[in-house]
C-alpha cells in the first residue's frame, strides 16, 4: 500500500506513516488515560494503604501516561521510508528531550508523594523532610536540564558538564540563597530547632504564631491574627528567635505579673490588725509562727537592753505588706490550677515611681492560651479585691476627674 502511494507522489508514503504514528500515539494515550489510569485510581481507593493514594494525588500516573505517545513516535520514526536523515535526527532529539522532561516531572511528583506519605507519620512534626525533598527535586531538575539540552543538541552530557564547570562562580552566585537554605535546613533539622506546630516569635519579621510549613527556602508562620509571615530559612540561623515549644512540653505556663502598692499605705500592724488578720485561714500557720519568732526576738532584745525595753522602735513587728505577701504565696500554694512542682514565689521588687511592686512568679497547670488567661485573671481579681483588707492601697496615677473633684 505504501508503494502504491509513492506512484502518486513521493511524499505521500511519509505523510501516511506520520498520520498513522500520530493516530496510534493518540489512541495509546486515550486508552492509557481513560482506562488504565481510571482502573489504577479505583484500585488505589479500595486499597487500605496510603502510599498509593499519595502517588495518585500527586499525579504520578497522569504524568507517566504522557510517555506512551512520545515513545510510540520515537520508535516509529524508523518506519518512515524516505525521510531525510536530519529530519529523523531532529524528531528523535525532540522526542528524547520531551521524554526527559516527563521523567523529571514524574520523579519530582514521586518525591512530593514521598513527603506526603512521611507527613502522615506523627514523627514528621519533629523531623520534617520537606526541605530535603525540595533539594532533591532541585537536583533532579538541574540534571534533567543538562540531559534535556544534551538531547536537543545531540551531544554528550559530559561535555556540557565540563562547560558548566567553568561557570562555577556564576552558579554559586545564582544559587547562593539555595545553598544557604540547604545549610540552614540541615542545622534546623539536626538540632531540632523548629518543628511544624511550634509557636515561635521572630521580631525582625513581625512573626508571632505557629509554624505551618518548613520548606527548603522558607518557613511559614501563621500569626495569631491569622496572617502568614514567610521567613527565609537561613535567617532563622543567622538571627535569633524564640521558640515556645519548651513551655508547651513542660505542661506549665509562667505567670509573671506584679501588683503595685502605694508606699504611703505600708505600716506596722497594730494588735487589732493582727487579730483581724487571724480571720484568714491561709494565715493561721504564718501568724502563729511569726508571732512566736518575733516574741522570742523581742524578749532577747529586752533582756539585753533593759533601758529600752519599752521602745517600740527597737522591736520587730509584723507589717501589712509582709502579711499580704505571705497571704498571696499561700493562696497560690493551695490554688488547684497552679503547678506546685515548678517555681512558685511572691517577691518584692525594688520600689520606684510606680510604688512598691509585689510580683507573682508561678506556673499554671495548663499551657492553653485561653485557659491560662482565665486563671491569671481570676488570681489577680481576688488579690486586687482583697488588698484593702490589709490596710494597703494600690498605686494608681491620678486621673483628671480626681483633680476636678478635689478642686470642687
Amino acid at each position: 500500500m505504501i508503494e502504491q502511494l509513492a506512484q502518486y507522489h513521493p511524499a505521500l508514503p511519509d505523510i501516511a506513516v506520520i498520520l498513522i504514528l500520530l493516530l496510534a500515539a493518540w489512541l495509546a494515550y486515550w486508552f492509557t488515560s481513560r482506562f488504565l489510569l481510571v482502573a489504577v485510581r479505583s484500585l488505589a481507593k479500595r486499597s487500605a494503604q496510603t502510599w498509593d493514594d499519595a502517588l495518585i494525588n500527586n499525579g504520578v500516573g497522569a504524568k507517566l501516561a504522557q510517555l506512551v505517545p512520545v515513545f510510540i513516535i520515537y520508535t516509529g520514526v524508523d518506519l518512515l521510508p524516505s525521510v531525510e536523515h536530519w529530519v529523523e535526527a531532529l524528531i528523535l532529539n525532540v522526542t528524547s528531550a520531551y521524554m526527559i522532561v516527563v521523567v523529571v516531572i514524574t520523579i519530582t511528583a514521586v518525591l512530593s508523594a514521598v513527603n506526603d506519605i512521611y507527613e502522615s507519620n506523627p514523627r514528621a512534626r519533629q523531623r520534617p523532610i520537606k526541605g530535603f525533598i525540595q533539594l532533591l527535586q532541585l537536583v533532579v531538575m538541574i540534571v534533567g536540564g543538562l540531559l534535556f539540552i544534551a538531547a536537543l543538541l545531540d551531544r554528550s552530557p559530559v561535555l556540557l558538564l565540563g562547560g558548566f564547570g567553568a561557570m562555577t562562580a556564576v552558579l554559586l552566585l545564582v544559587f547562593k540563597d539555595t545553598l544557604l537554605s540547604l545549610v540552614a535546613s540541615v542545622q534546623l533539622t539536626a538540632q531540632d530547632m523548629v518543628r511544624v506546630g511550634d509557636w515561635i516569635e521572630v521580631p525582625q519579621f513581625g512573626a508571632d504564631g505557629d509554624v505551618v510549613d518548613v520548606e527548603l527556602h522558607t518557613v511559614k508562620v501563621q500569626n495569631w491574627d491569622k496572617t502568614i509571615t514567610t521567613i527565609p530559612t537561613h535567617r532563622l540561623i543567622s538571627d535569633s528567635f524564640k521558640n515556645w515549644r519548651g513551655m508547651s512540653a513542660s505542661g506549665g505556663r509562667r505567670i509573671k505579673r506584679a501588683l503595685h502598692l502605694d508606699a504611703s499605705s505600708i505600716h506596722f500592724m497594730s494588735e487589732e490588725e493582727v487579730d483581724r488578720s487571724k480571720r484568714f485561714l491561709l494565715l493561721e500557720e504564718y501568724l502563729a509562727g511569726k508571732e512566736g519568732e518575733l516574741s522570742e526576738y523581742n524578749r532577747e532584745l529586752a533582756d539585753a537592753t533593759e533601758a529600752e525595753q519599752d521602745a517600740t522602735v527597737n522591736m520587730r513587728r509584723l507589717t501589712n505588706i509582709g502579711t499580704f505577701r505571705a497571704y498571696a504565696w499561700r493562696y497560690l500554694k493551695q490554688h488547684p490550677q497552679i503547678h506546685q512542682h515548678m517555681t512558685l514565689m511572691v517577691r518584692q521588687l525594688p520600689p520606684g515611681p510606680q510604688g512598691v511592686p509585689i510580683e507573682l512568679y508561678c506556673f499554671t497547670t495548663t499551657t492553653a492560651w485561653g485557659e491560662y488567661e482565665d486563671i491569671q485573671a481570676d488570681i489577680f481579681d481576688h488579690l486586687l479585691a482583697i488588698v484593702p483588707e490589709f490596710g494597703l492601697r494600690l498605686f494608681q496615677q491620678p486621673a483628671g476627674t480626681e483633680f476636678s473633684v478635689r478642686q470642687l
